[in-house]
């Protein structure tokens, strides 16, 4: 099995060479594709001093398009069998991989999603944690009225997804709203998405968080555009 990894890079100086390291080691059967978002720190620049390696892809926006567009513009180079969606920083941890590779073989899932809530005992909580994690919840609760799924984390990064189904779902959002038509376009074609625990340390905004409350907004929007109106 080989696994695509599409890595969205917009703004991640202190994190992205550690990232990529921490993917490089990963022994499975990898492509790696990472798009610089029109990066204004030195991001674009770390990017292009790092050794090319064989399947890997670099791709340089010339205008920031957002996260979505970043996986849109990797979707012509995959060469996967799976599609393995990855942040830039440091959230989520590559080692859980192995679950992802070893759950699509066990059951032949066409969809995976990591999710940050299933398995978790203690989490650090501040009042930004206890809104974020609010949020994530009411938001997971819309999408699973609008699209009759029992997830538990809808919006997280890890999607784990057969590439035919990738490819076919013909993706159009270009900003953080590419999860939720992600998650409607799975169950309009009756694609059972699984869930597994994985690893989350998430961050604040003063750690370069860009994920906002009106991206919340849009997300909702988006279940109801593609669930009703396309």
């Amino acid at each position: 099995m080989k696994i695509t990894i599409i890595i969205p890079l917009y703004n991640e100086e202190k994190t992205i060479e550690i990232l990529l390291n921490k993917v490089f080691k990963i022994k499975i059967n990898k492509q790696i594709i990472i798009v610089d978002d029109c990066s204004t720190d030195k991001s674009g620049q770390i990017l292009r001093e790092i050794k090319k390696r064989d399947n890997m892809v670099k791709i340089f926006h010339r205008e920031n398009k957002g996260k979505g567009g970043c996986i849109i513009s990797a979707i012509p180079y995959i060469t996967g069998d799976y599609v393995m969606i990855q942040d830039a920083d440091l959230e989520y941890d590559p080692q859980d991989y192995y679950k992802f590779i070893e759950m699509a073989q066990f059951k032949s899932c066409k969809a995976i999603y990591g999710s940050r809530v299933l398995g978790r005992k203690n989490i650090q909580l501040t009042f930004f944690k206890i809104s974020r994690i609010f949020f994530n919840f009411i938001l997971t609760k819309i999408s699973n009225i609008i699209n009759n799924q029992k997830l538990t984390d809808a919006h997280t990064c890890y999607k784990f997804i057969d590439s035919k189904i990738f490819k076919k779902i013909k993706l159009q959002q270009n900003d953080f709203s590419i999860c939720p038509e992600i998650t409607s376009k799975l169950s309009k074609l009756r694609v059972r998405i699984y869930e597994i625990p994985i690893k989350y340390k998430g961050r604040d905004y003063s750690e370069g968080k860009k994920i906002q409350i009106k991206d919340g907004f849009k997300a909702i929007i988006t279940l109801l555009k593609v669930r009703f109106l396309s």
